[in-house]
């Protein structure tokens, strides 16, 4: 199937979890003729949600992809979840579609995951319409739920619907830009008169919709400022504009559960929604001349496409989903892939519906599908024609903000376990498999406490190896306060050659990790042995006095010793300097460091109180505030063994609208009832 640009609609479905998304994907397919029945997200049954744990979880957590014709024109719909943990997914989508399509609830609020979906949206240059989910429910508030729309976005939300109740329930709309009425029934919707009783709220919507319409274009206002009133062409001329330059969002409502206004909503994203030949220029670096240019959609340029998105299978193998933005891509092409400078043989291309996939021979311009097998293509690879280089900018995926310390459940699987895991951070960006240098723990970084355990999950099922979570190791150490000094002897007779070794030393604090340094007169301990007292005192520094961690900030000064001409040796001295470390370092005033980090924490204000203080139960210390757009950003210091959770905790306190970046800072002296937690612990 070959199909122009002109003729696809690239939509990502976004939202709050929990509101419809996949249900409503469901009914496009459905009414589109690409499912026999809808499925259902209760049953495991939908074309979306395919993935074990989407169908354990009753909740999407991977970007799926499928697609449907209606009215001779092909919509790729792209399902993207809508808990916080997998913001990733997001980005993936907001870089495949054209524009998106907001589910959100009819209960009369805007719910975090709209106002969050709707503000990215913005921020990617997407336009977006929005589909007010469950008119079927008992206390739907439509106008309630608009009224929040407009107060939030002032002057963006239009309203282009008037739902028809019976018994608090929607059984048909009035369409404001057609001025025509229709009925819900189980063959779709049919035309009705206009209700009498319901013509001058309309008309109020009319007039608002030509004042919207107008504003989009600057002959239409000053038509409108002469005559007062517009065409119904050119007010439509004027939201389909508006919606393109993202000053005006329309407004649907229905039932995706029921089915019900969402053929309504299949002919108004055929209508006013981007075409894929219409999609700005996208930047990308032309690698030949070394400069910024802009790839505009068009199907007799070389080709050039973007991955978004990588599946990973253990038994089928890795799935690439692409855009194409320019060009043809065309089954047994050899192309380029300028990001690792491979070239890849393009075996199959697959149209695909969930799980499902179809081969074609051919994807143009616009439009979105997958490639198999390709050996060095991940996420955010461009894909190009070889006499074309091009390169587009990666996908940008938030840093993992909750790490959890792995390890295998079974002893001798932890190859499996981290062959795995590899192979799943190539599918999601958003995770990372690092190991902590200063604690030797392999710690696994993701959005949060879901996000983790849906990787375990897959991991057991796509690969067979069981991981077991633990909080991490706090990366403690210890340092002296005070000078000492100390006398190391060692001596062992056990007949034949002894050992002999005598070193006295002075330990100091210093700016560095280590200092050696010897002040020895008169030979007292011989040249060949100071390297050994050296060597047996940084052995001794990976575990402390106090609780066994590495000592840092130390500085040992050999002054003195004795020798014996035979019964002295590296190993003697070695083990010397090993018991004046001991006892030196218990009376320098030893004392725990512990890490600290640098937090941004950027909150909405009303929550600037209470993480505010719960900062300081952390033991945290505010060093500056500051505002940008409509949040407060503090910058704060904490230590890091109170940050282990805090990913969640700010979550919590937030409604899931505060963000905030850790890095390390320094490390500082730890209170003792910290060092006494942990030795209670050893």
């Amino acid at each position: 199937m070959s199909i122009s640009a002109e003729d696809i609609r690239n939509i990502a479905i976004v939202g709050h979890s929990g509101e419809g998304k996949t249900t409503l994907c469901e009914a496009i397919l459905f009414n589109g003729g690409s499912v026999e029945r809808m499925g259902k997200v209760d049953a495991g049954t939908t074309v979306s949600d395919f993935d074990e744990q989407e169908i354990a979880r009753k909740m999407s957590v991977s970007l799926s992809v499928s697609y449907t014709i209606w009215k001779e024109t092909k919509l790729n719909l792209l399902d993207v979840p809508g808990f916080y943990d997998f913001e990733g997914e997001f980005n993936e989508a907001m870089r495949a579609c054209g524009a998106a399509l907001v589910v959100m609830g009819a209960n009369g609020t805007v719910t975090v995951g709209a106002e969050k979906a709707i503000a990215q949206c913005l921020r990617a240059k997407k336009p977006l319409v929005i589909f007010i989910n469950g008119m079927d429910k008992e206390n739907a508030d439509y106008h309630g739920t608009v009224t929040a729309l407009q107060e939030k976005y002032h002057g963006k939300i239009a309203p282009i619907q008037l739902p028809i109740m019976e018994g608090n329930k929607m059984t048909g709309m009035i369409n404001a830009l057609t001025d025509k009425a229709y009925h819900f029934t189980n063959q779709g919707p049919q035309e009705i008169p206009i209700p009498e009783d319901r013509k001058e709220e309309l008309e109020a919507m009319q007039f608002s919709l030509m004042e919207t319409a107008a504003e989009n274009d600057d002959v239409l206002l000053e038509k409108y400022f002469e005559t007062g009133y517009l065409t119904r062409e050119e007010a439509i001329h004027g939201i389909r504009k508006g919606i393109s330059s993202m000053n005006t969002i329309p407004v649907m409502a229905g039932s995706a559960l029921q089915n019900r206004g969402v053929i309504n909503l299949m002919n108004e994203i055929v209508k006013y929604m981007p075409q894929a030949a219409e999609r700005k220029e996208i930047l990308a670096t032309d690698l030949a001349k070394d400069e910024v240019i802009g790839i505009a959609c068009e199907e007799d340029k070389p080709f050039a496409a973007q991955v978004f998105k990588t599946a990973v299978d253990p038994f089928v193998g890795k799935m690439n989903y692409l855009r194409v933005c320019r060009g043809t891509l065309k089954a047994g092409m050899t192309v380029l892939n300028p990001n690792t400078g491979v070239q890849e043989r393009i075996n199959a291309i697959y149209l695909v519906r969930g799980k499902k996939q179809e081969a074609v021979t051919e994807l143009n311009a616009g439009d979105i599908g997958a490639v198999s097998k390709l050996t060095d293509t991940n996420t955010g690879d461009t894909l190009c024609d070889e006499s074309a280089p091009v390169k587009f900018d990666p996908i940008l995926f938030p840093k993992p903000v909750l790490f959890m310390a792995v390890y295998a459940r079974t002893r001798g699987t932890e190859d499996k376990i981290f062959s795995g895991l590899s192979r799943l951070a190539e599918e999601d960006k958003s995770f990372t498999v690092v190991k902590n240098a200063e604690t030797g723990e392999m710690l696994i970084g993701g959005q949060g406490e879901i996000h983790l355990d849906v990787i375990c999950k897959k991991l057991k099922s796509k690969f067979g190896a069981e991981a077991d979570l633990r909080t991490p190791a706090v990366a403690y150490k210890e340092t002296i306060l005070g000078t000492s000094t100390a006398e190391g002897k060692y001596k062992k007779q056990t007949g034949g050659h002894g050992q002999y070794g005598h070193c006295k030393m002075r330990f100091e604090p210093c700016e560095a990790d280590f200092e050696f340094a010897e002040e020895v007169v008169g030979g007292a301990v011989p040249k060949q042995y100071i390297p050994a007292v050296e060597k047996g005192i940084i052995e001794c520094l990976p575990h402390g006095v106090l609780a066994g961690y590495p000592v840092i900030r130390m500085k040992a000064v050999l002054y003195d010793g004795s020798y014996h001409d035979v019964d002295s040796s590296e190993a003697a001295f070695k083990a010397a300097a090993e018991l004046a470390f001991r006892e030196g370092m218990k009376n320098a005033n030893p004392v725990l460091l512990e890490p600290y980090s640098k937090l941004k924490i950027a909150v909405p204000d009303q929550y600037l109180g209470d993480v505010l203080g719960d900062l300081n139960k952390r033991r945290g210390r505010i060093i500056g505030m500051d505002t940008q757009d409509d949040l407060q950003v503090v910058t704060a210091e904490a230590p890091h063994a109170e940050l282990l959770t805090y990913a969640t905790a700010l979550r919590s306190m937030t409604q899931g609208r505060g963000k905030f970046s850790e890095t390390f800072a320094q490390y500082e002296q730890a209170p003792d009832s910290v060092l006494q937690s942990i030795k209670a612990q050893q």
